[in-house]
């Protein structure tokens, strides 16, 4: 799910990459074009196990490698289509704590009662959440993004799965406050497969040669396994507003 605290005026060139980390830990990375009259900020709900902890989450500084994205595609050279607590519980719990990522500010959000340690302007409404059933058990990465018309360098971390064996991509939209049955999408997925992972994927999911044919594996600060082949899936154009899991 990729969603706004504020309407934005525009995204588009969603990229997202997920591969598994250590330690039944998933890497996630997202880049994309944002246009934004005030700043905001973006919050990627996680499929966390219950209870984790404010620290569950370790974000990756790839401000240097703005172009990580620019390079994954480079693997595909011929486009394929395919509630807030009350005030009184709001004083007796500590903020949340806010890391320095490079050009953003960054805060694991561990459940949704836990919104309220948060900065009011970086928060959904409470309504919002009442129209999600099923992210009542989920943790939530927010990125504080400052306004204006940018692409916006890739925003990684890694976080511990509840459900091992699968790879996560936040892919629902909420960009004007409001949840819709449908949606536009303008997005590229990348992963690599761990080397466990069973079957073949649907012929939609192309496949790259090793990632280290076409990529900076050390910019990449260990996201990126250079002996793998990336695979990408592209969603394009109208279709159901959902999140998206793969086997893995």
């Amino acid at each position: 799910m990729c969603c706004f605290s504020r309407p934005v005026l525009s995204v588009s060139a969603t990229n997202i990459f997920a591969r598994e980390a250590p330690d039944g830990r998933q890497y996630l990375a997202y880049g994309m074009t944002l246009s934004v009259a005030d700043d905001v900020a973006m919050i990627l709900p996680l499929p966390v196990p219950p209870g984790s902890l404010d620290d569950a989450v370790t974000f990756i500084d790839l401000s240097g490698y703005a172009e990580l994205f620019d390079d994954l595609a480079k693997g595909f050279p011929v486009a394929v289509a395919a509630g807030p607590q009350s005030r009184a519980a709001k004083a007796a719990r500590p903020p949340l704590a806010v890391v320095e990522v490079g050009s953003f500010e960054a805060s694991f959000v561990p459940a949704i009662g836990d919104f309220d340690r948060l900065d009011p302007r970086f928060r959904l409404p409470a309504e919002v959440w009442s129209q999600l059933p099923g992210y009542e058990r989920f943790g939530f990465a927010v990125f504080k993004l400052k306004r204006g018309n940018k692409r916006i360098h890739p925003m990684a971390f890694s976080f511990p799965r509840a459900a091992r064996g699968s790879l996560f991509f936040p892919t629902v939209h909420i960009h004007d406050g409001h949840v819709h049955a449908a949606a536009q999408f303008d997005h590229a997925l990348f992963c690599q497969r761990s080397p466990r992972a069973l079957g073949e994927l649907p012929p939609a999911w192309r496949f790259s040669s090793k990632a280290a044919h076409f990529m900076d594996v050390g910019k990449a600060r260990g996201i990126v396994d250079g002996d793998r082949v990336v695979h990408r899936l592209q969603l394009l154009g109208r279709a159901p507003n959902r999140d998206v899991y793969l086997e893995d």
